[in-house]
C-alpha cells in the first residue's frame, strides 16, 4: 500500500497536468452536450477524464474508480481500500462562460473515509492538496483552517438568500457570503483560510465532495452532513446525504447546532 506522501504527490502532479490540458482545450470552441439534470458536459471534461484515467489508474491498477465522467461499475470499487473519487471537471456551466470557478477535484478515500485530495483551478493557478497526517497547502505554501469562534462576521461560501429562509428556527447573524460555482473550490477555500465555513445544501454526490473533505481536515477543519455525522465514502450508491459541513473546527459545532433540525432524509425513510 503506498504512503499517504506519495498519493498526494501522484493526485497533485495528475492535477495540474490535467489543468495544462484545460487551458490549451479551452482555446478552441467547446463541444458541448447535455446530461439532463445533470447538467452539461464538454469535450474538456471526457479529455481531463481520460487524462487522469491514464495516469491515476496506471499508477494504482489496486486502487477503485469512481468519476462522474466513468460508468460507475461497483464491482471494481466496492471492497477495494482505496478508491479515486473524482470529478474531472466541477462547475462545468463555469467553465462553459469562461468563468474562474470551475475546478479538477481529485480524492483518495480509504475504507471509506475521504484521505487525500488535490483541487486545482486552472484558470487562477490554485493548487490546494492535502491528506490526513501529511497537513495541507495551497501552491505548495502550507495552509491551516480558520479558528474562528463565532458565527457573527463568518466568511461563509454559499449564497446569502439561503440563510433568509423561514426554515431557520432563529435568524443568522450578519455573515459575509462568497459565492463560487464549484463545489471542491468552495471546500477548497475552507482549508486554506480564505473562508471560514460552507454549507452544502441538497444531495450531493462523492466525486463533488471527497477531494475537499480529505483537504479541509488535513487542514485541521471538520467536515459532516449537516446532523454532525461523518460523511461515508465508496457507497454502492455513490451519493451523499442532504447536505455537507465543511468549516474550522471552533465553528462546527455552532454550525451544527443551526442545521441540526433539518429532516434527515435516513430517518424520513425508515420503516
Amino acid at each position: 500500500m503506498q504512503s499517504a506522501a506519495s498519493d498526494l504527490s501522484l493526485i497533485t502532479e495528475a492535477a495540474r497536468d490535467a489543468g495544462t490540458l484545460v487551458r490549451e482545450l479551452l482555446a478552441a470552441p467547446l463541444e458541448v452536450q447535455s446530461k439532463g439534470d445533470a447538467g452539461p458536459v464538454t469535450n474538456v471534461d471526457f479529455a481531463v477524464n481520460d487524462l487522469l484515467g491514464e495516469r491515476l489508474r496506471g499508477a494504482r491498477p489496486d486502487y477503485g474508480w469512481l468519476s462522474e465522467e466513468t460508468p460507475d461499475a461497483p464491482e471494481n470499487r466496492i471492497g477495494k481500500t482505496r478508491v479515486f473519487v473524482l470529478d474531472p471537471i466541477d462547475g462545468t456551466a463555469a467553465m462553459i462562460a469562461r468563468s474562474p470557478q470551475f475546478t479538477i477535484s481529485i480524492g483518495i478515500v480509504e475504507n471509506g473515509r475521504a484521505q487525500a485530495g488535490a483541487i486545482y483551478n486552472p484558470m487562477t493557478d490554485e493548487l490546494f492538496a492535502g491528506a490526513i497526517g501529511e497537513g495541507a497547502s495551497l501552491n505548495g505554501r502550507p495552509t491551516q483552517a480558520s479558528e474562528r469562534i463565532k458565527l457573527a462576521g463568518t466568511r461563509m461560501v454559499a449564497a446569502a438568500f439561503r440563510f433568509s429562509s423561514k426554515r431557520w428556527p432563529q435568524p443568522w447573524p450578519k455573515m459575509e457570503n462568497i459565492e463560487r460555482q464549484s463545489i471542491a473550490y468552495r471546500m477548497a477555500l475552507v482549508a486554506a483560510d480564505m473562508a471560514d465555513a460552507t454549507l452544502l445544501f441538497g444531495p450531493k454526490h462523492e466525486w463533488d465532495i471527497a477531494g475537499g473533505a480529505a483537504i479541509v481536515e488535513a487542514a485541521g477543519g471538520r467536515v459532516s452532513d449537516p446532523w454532525g455525522g461523518a460523511l461515508s465514502f465508496n457507497n454502492p450508491e455513490p451519493q451523499t446525504v442532504s447536505g455537507v459541513i465543511a468549516s474550522g473546527a471552533p465553528l462546527h459545532p455552532l454550525l451544527v447546532e443551526r442545521t441540526k433540525h433539518l429532516t434527515d432524509p435516513r430517518k424520513a425513510e425508515a420503516p
